[in-house]
């Protein structure tokens, strides 16, 4: 801005301090910003932000609502802001079943219940549930420390708003909220979104803010989210919901905003592809179990466990049917048997409904794959069950006994994955390893193909049973050189292997990888016959039916290496990479090559 520019927006700003809320009217908008679910790219809510600012010389909104603090205005501005989001939202065609996230000014909490009282005449006039509505709290200042907070709090509950924790990671005391109030989303800041694909140490950090959010029963919002790199690396950590220009700008034009967005759904093919057995082990599993929603009253629970004797908890719904949570039996019971208590939780006055007595209990997508759910149920206590969504609507639940089925199951399709020769995992697990390895760019991955030399020959000359012999010689080779924790190995068929590393240094690899295929070779000379050994070849037949000689049996491996914070979503190409360097491995007189992705290395 130069100087003549910011003078007169400076006279602007000062002309407007005695009348901000009557010229706020006429120039400030309402923005919308699509919020998305991650795995289907259809939209779940729209946050509103202030456009119009600048027209009245102000920097930023914050700068207009310290403004509007010091003239004593920001309840009236925030109501009248809040009014017209929800006057916008409320026109976005098929709004129903979305949600509207609003920023609430942690100024506004001694007033906050002037502020709930606006809007909640505003939605019933409309005909919207509170559900529908978000209040993001914003961390620019301590909301815990303000007397009126709690109370607050239990009010937006009791009326069925939802709350999220706006910029989690850079704000004033987010655990405690998280540890204190029943919290329904965090926003992560973009500043540990940026560059996530390519920073080990914020995908440290974002893995784990997922994790602790979910066992918690709280979905994960990523703000900011710019790229696609940034997106693929979200979902692989099981974000929830996405944010950003990369997904979609704020727009005040209703007409510009849509329901879904198709390049997100064909970037999320190949997860939802690669989980199928996961999602279909698991659906065998769910128990649809009957549910109830938080603004029932509680004669509703009472007559749920009449008709259902056998069941200790229900999960609870909000008005756009997503989990909130679980009503359990036994707090209800103090009620039940204390003289008049039962007529005490019905009585108006006292006003207990079922939202007074949800629990958390940990919600996860129905994407997610089991270890995950296993992880979820180890790391949380007390929880009867994990609660499945699928587009962040209530899918069912599924309880720990129910969960050991389901792993027990994936390790007997696993078991029968494996080859039978030589009991090394097979071609899904191989799969499965590659994609988990492509997307996990923390660090140095190494993919190595091996396949042996002159095998055909030699197996027809001698049999299939020393060609047996050969495979599981070179598969207890494997296991000799390969035994740490993060090695794979796997048996891809025939005379074909795969062995999947990680973090290990190219002269580490090179040194082991040199030593097996010296180990293989002579010990798969001694399968020949005393003669053939001497003449370093025998007679037979090619693939084409030639007659010719071959020389004795040897292995290649064309190994891929990929280097740390490279993370490649399409495991078709890597698949093509290791291909052509198998095929170099061959030519080559070692029978090794080692190659970078994208570019050759000695």
């Amino acid at each position: 801005m130069n100087a003549s520019a910011a003078a007169e927006a400076g006279n602007v700003r000062r002309f407007a301090k005695d009348q901000l809320l009557t010229l706020a009217k006429l120039v400030v908008e309402n923005a919308l910003q699509p919020i998305v679910e991650i795995g289907t790219g259809e939209v779940f809510g729209y946050e509103s932000l202030m456009r119009g600012h600048e027209r009245l010389g102000f920097n930023s909104p914050l700068e207009m609502l310290d403004q509007a603090e010091s003239a004593g205005d920001l309840l009236a501005f925030e109501q009248m802001v809040a009014s017209r989001a929800l006057a916008k939202f409320s026109a976005v065609p098929n709004f129903a079943g979305h949600t509207l996230f609003l920023n609430l000014d942690v100024r506004l909490i001694p007033h906050g219940d002037q502020l709930l009282d606006t809007l909640l005449e505003h939605l019933r006039k409309a005909n919207i549930p509170p559900s529908s509505v978000c209040f993001e709290l914003s961390e620019r200042f301590d909301n815990t420390s303000v007397p009126e907070f709690a109370d607050l709090v239990a009010r937006m509950r009791r009326s069925g708003f939802k709350l999220a924790i706006d910029d989690f990671g850079v704000g004033h005391g987010e655990m405690k909220l998280l540890c204190d109030f029943p919290i329904d989303y965090v926003k992560i800041d973009r500043h540990f979104i940026a560059g996530l694909d390519e920073n080990p140490r914020k995908r440290h950090l974002v893995r784990n803010i997922v994790s602790f959010s979910h066992v918690l029963g709280v979905r994960v919002i990523a703000e900011g989210i710019e790229t696609e790199g940034e997106f693929l690396a979200c979902r692989e950590f099981g974000v929830d919901l996405v944010q950003g220009w990369y997904i979609a700008r704020p727009s005040t034009l209703i007409a510009e905003l849509k329901p879904s967005f198709h390049h997100l759904q064909d970037v999320g093919k190949a997860r939802r592809s690669s989980q199928s057995l996961d999602e279909i082990l698991i659906r065998r599993q769910i128990e649809l179990l009957p549910t109830v929603y938080e603004h029932e009253g509680i004669d509703s629970v009472f007559d749920l466990f009449r008709r259902n004797p056998q069941q200790s908890f229900f999960p609870v719904l909000n008005a756009n049917n997503e989990p909130r949570g679980i009503i359990c039996e036994a707090p209800l019971k103090e009620f039940i048997y204390r003289p008049f208590g039962r007529d005490l939780l019905k009585n108006k006055v006292y006003e207990r409904s079922v939202a007074n007595f949800v629990e958390r209990a940990p919600i996860v997508g129905l994407d997610a794959d089991a270890e995950r759910l296993m992880s979820i149920f180890a790391n949380m206590e007390g929880s009867d069950c994990v609660i499945l969504t699928e587009n962040m609507r209530y899918a069912g639940v599924v309880s720990a006994a129910s969960l050991i089925r389901v792993i027990n199951e994936k390790q007997l399709q696993i078991a029968q994955d494996q080859n039978p020769l030589t009991g090394l995992p097979g071609n899904r697990a191989i799969r499965d390893f590659m994609q988990d390895a492509a997307r996990d760019g923390d660090d140095v991955r190494h993919l190595c193909y091996c396949d042996f030399d002159n095998f055909k020959p030699f197996n027809d000359h001698y049999g299939f049973h020393l060609g047996d012999h050969a495979i599981t010689l070179f598969a207890a080779l494997l296991r000799r050189y390969f035994f740490s924790e993060g090695d794979f190995l796997g048996h891809v068929g025939g005379d074909d292997f795969f062995i999947g590393v990680r973090d290990w240094t190219r002269e580490e690899l090179t040194e082991i990888l040199d030593r097996l295929l010296s180990d293989f070779h002579v010990d798969a000379a001694e399968l020949y016959s005393a003669e053939d050994r001497a003449a370093g070849m025998i007679r037979g037949h090619d693939r084409q039916g030639r007659e010719r000689d071959f020389p004795l049996m040897r292995c290649s491996i064309g190994v891929l290496e990929l280097p740390a914070d490279l993370v490649i979503e399409d495991i078709q190409r890597v698949s093509a990479e290791i291909a052509g360097i198998k095929k170099r491995a061959k030519e080559s007189e070692s029978g090794l090559a080692i190659e970078v992705f994208g570019g050759i290395g000695a």
